[in-house]
């Protein structure tokens, strides 16, 4: 039975598959209920990076290394599980635009078993090269034994990351933004928790003139990865939880059906999720190039550049969420064969993205050195962070376009040209500048690579989104049960 609560999880879903027209008050009203937990979805996951890094800087500069010299390498595996998920939660964003719940619940169930299978296989592989890893990437004898434990534990968790991937992008896509951005604000509070608990020894802590024993494993950066883990462990479960057994447009309780992939349901995954999971492929590819090309400078510009990434992180994971919520908006009306909303949506996702990301960056120039000193008490780690972070707030505003459109690409399950894209800015544009210029100026040569490239990449997003082609219809995963 529908509760007050339940009915307005689903107006999105009802507005949607109406043919009346939708204000623009009303369109701003979605948008803003979706992004706001989405946002909290993903500030919550950088943060949980942002603890790690604090945590196990404060061990000193050759942990922080070891973290930072295979972090693009975690990006890469997870970017991995991210693309395999949404190619089966777009496929339902677009079932449940169109009415279609059984065929989306049908979808669900046999996703539950490919992403797992697709999580056993990365998470044996990457177990696999975890101790030729940190030498491939050119780090030294001091951080590469902490590298490969950071690194092999991380893998080992690669199933419970798949499925978190899996529950919170199958729950925002049914317009439910409020359960994984609270289960992902939790997920943080345990990562604190375990950490503290695996990460350093035992010691004596006063808290408000009490004095106490804090227990402790002493497990430096393993204990890190174990939290993590721990975390991520946790908040499969209830994540699963909420998706499979409560009540909403996915819950299976009642609903009888194989859990076995089929054909077509396979296929349209693929075509969805492997341009993404390719792109994300060789983005992080040139990412570790990067790393690679960082790791002569010195254990001290290792360690900034990681700082710097997590730092900026901060700034830029509301575009993220809005992108997310982008995504589900635009699957969800192209789903009811809705392109008039279809445009309007994605040109306010856009536009909003960039006004939030450009007053972040402004906030990242001026906070620079405490974002920095929070994570490390290393004075050169900390300059060399704060210049990154300074030369990286000028290309917040086009980054937030290229973010958002590529949420909206996705929504509309086109997913290859602007795979394509991010590619060749990438490649041609980032690592290019970035191997001429560091040589000479260092790690700023590197992130003055960055800042010009992602100005290119927004450039070229709005040039897309301007036109009509993203939105052609037969991206759309229009299935009927026969075909599920």
């Amino acid at each position: 039975m529908d509760t007050k609560k339940e009915k307005g999880r689903n107006k999105l879903s009802e507005l949607v598959r109406s043919n009346r027209q939708v204000t623009v008050a009303e369109q701003l009203r979605m948008i803003v209920s979706l992004s706001i937990p989405a946002i909290l979805a993903q500030l919550s996951s950088i943060i949980m990076q942002y603890i790690d890094a604090s945590m196990v800087g404060r061990l000193g500069a050759d942990a922080a290394a070891s973290i930072g010299l295979v972090s693009t390498s975690t990006w890469l595996f997870g970017g991995l599980c991210a693309a395999t998920a949404t190619g089966f939660s777009v496929q339902v964003a677009h079932m449940i635009g169109g009415g279609g719940i059984t065929e989306a619940k049908s979808v669900l169930r046999q996703s539950l078993i490919a992403t797992l299978c697709f999580s056993i296989v990365i998470s044996s592989i990457g177990i696999g090269i975890s101790s030729d890893l940190p030498v491939w990437l050119g780090g030294n004898e001091s951080i590469t034994g902490g590298a490969t434990m950071y690194f092999r534990i991380f893998a080992m968790f690669l199933p419970a990351l798949m499925m978190n991937f899996l529950g919170g992008s199958m729950l925002r896509c049914s317009g439910n933004m409020l359960v994984p951005g609270m289960l992902n604000v939790m997920m943080c509070v345990l990562d604190v928790v375990f950490n503290l608990l695996l990460i350093f020894p035992a010691r004596e802590v006063t808290l408000a003139g009490i004095a106490f024993t804090m227990p402790g494993a002493g497990l430096g950066v393993e204990g890190a990865a174990l939290g993590t883990g721990l975390a991520e462990l946790v908040t499969m479960t209830m994540m699963l939880y909420f998706l499979c057994f409560r009540t909403g447009d996915l819950c299976l309780l009642g609903f009888s059906g194989s859990f076995k992939p089929t054909k077509q349901c396979l296929k349209k995954a693929v075509k969805i999720g492997l341009p993404m999971g390719v792109e994300h492929f060789i983005l992080c590819a040139a990412q570790i190039l990067t790393t690679v090309i960082v790791a002569p400078l010195g254990t001290f510009a290792i360690a900034a550049n990681a700082f710097a990434i997590t730092a900026e992180s901060l700034c830029y994971m509301p575009g993220y969420g809005i992108g997310d919520a982008a995504t589900t908006l635009i699957g969800q009306s192209l789903g009811a064969g809705r392109k008039d909303l279809t445009r309007s949506f994605a040109n306010i996702t856009v536009g909003m993205g960039i006004a939030v990301m450009t007053i972040m960056g402004i906030i990242m120039y001026f906070a620079a050195p405490l974002m920095m000193g929070i994570m490390t008490p290393e004075p050169q780690i900390i300059d060399l962070g704060v210049m990154a972070l300074r030369t990286e707030a000028f290309a917040e505003p086009m980054f937030a376009a290229s973010i958002v459109a590529y949420g909206v690409f996705v929504g509309a399950g086109d997913t290859l040209v602007p795979c394509a894209m991010n590619l060749f800015s990438m490649w041609a544009v980032r690592l290019s500048l970035a191997a001429i210029l560091a040589p000479t100026m260092g790690l700023h040569g590197v992130w003055i690579a960055m800042c010009i490239e992602l100005c290119f990449r927004g450039l070229i997003f709005l040039i897309r989104l301007k036109g009509n082609r993203w939105m052609n219809s037969r991206n759309i995963a229009n299935l009927n049960s026969n075909e599920i």
